[in-house]
């Protein structure tokens, strides 16, 4: 079982491991696209059915925690 210490410093390097990622010039760009196909600045709902609504929130869900994440002060 890992100790609480472990745990931080695996959440420490796992944080800094998509800030180098996604702040390489090549993370940079996947991650402009990424915003694109996610929905990030659009709205996710779709009248005609709940499942596209609830499909489409998922991914946008995915980018918002890998902003999250390289956005996160150490």
């Amino acid at each position: 079982m890992n100790s609480n210490k472990e745990n931080k410093q695996k959440l420490i390097q796992l944080i800094q491991d998509y800030k180098n990622v996604f702040k390489s010039d090549e993370g940079s760009r996947v991650l402009e696209d990424l915003e694109k196909r996610c929905h990030y600045s659009i709205t996710t709902f779709s009248k005609d059915s709940s499942h596209e609504t609830a499909f489409f929130e998922g991914q946008r869900s995915v980018f918002l925690f890998i902003k999250a994440m390289i956005n996160k002060k150490e």
